[in-house]
């Protein structure tokens, strides 16, 4: 089951910020940084514990980029399951996996605020890949496919002002955006260097290799 609370409570249980709510994790004032502690009434004893264990580790990284692509456990096992036997580093090969998500696209290419926010316009089917209207999240993304906001959804006002906040970003180096045609393309297959996330994917591989 995917979890639909308030993204900020994962934010503190991760210990760090996961801009879970797009822009305005930039433009409030963040619980984590007020909190700085897990929630719920043993947030902050668990905090002053010292010794963490090997395990912990590994399963506090592998919840963490759950949570930062908002996948269910089985969704994210799953996504392992299928990149453990590709050639090269498994790590990098499943963060590649999940940043060719149609849900992932849509936000790294500025059509939404968030990657929850791109799979509410998944769902009500205004996204096209390749010209079809597509209406499932995990919809794996290749190479050379082009994805654009259906014509009669390009009055959005949440997505026209997602595409303003976008565009004073860094341009990204594995997909190229036409902002006047609403329109994306995968130029290739993300390099760990290009993907924006603070994590330790080997901790994920060595948790699932036990």
């Amino acid at each position: 089951m995917r979890y639909t609370g308030p993204a900020c409570r994962q934010c503190r249980r991760e210990g760090t910020k996961l801009f879970l709510k797009g822009t305005k994790c930039f433009t409030e004032k963040c619980p984590v940084e007020r909190r700085p502690y897990a929630p719920g009434q043993h947030g902050q004893s668990t905090a002053r514990r010292r010794k963490v264990s090997e395990y912990a580790k590994q399963l506090r990284e592998k919840q963490k980029i759950k949570r930062i692509y908002g996948l269910t456990e089985r969704q994210f096992r799953n996504t392992f399951q299928k990149v453990r036997s590709l050639p090269g580093v498994t790590g990098h090969n499943l963060l590649a996996a999940l940043e060719s998500r149609l849900d992932n696209m849509i936000y790294r290419m500025g059509f939404a605020a968030s990657r929850r926010a791109a799979r509410q316009l998944i769902r009500h089917r205004h996204i096209e890949v390749n010209g079809k209207t597509v209406d499932v999240a995990s919809f794996v993304v290749e190479p050379g496919q082009a994805v654009r906001m259906r014509e009669a959804s390009r009055t959005n006002v949440a997505v026209l002002a997602s595409m303003e906040q976008s565009s004073r970003g860094a341009a990204a180096t594995w997909f190229a955006v036409d902002k006047d045609s609403f329109t994306g393309r995968m130029l290739e297959r993300p390099a760990r260097t290009a993907i924006p996330i603070a994590a330790q994917e080997q901790l994920v591989v060595e948790l699932y290799s036990k």
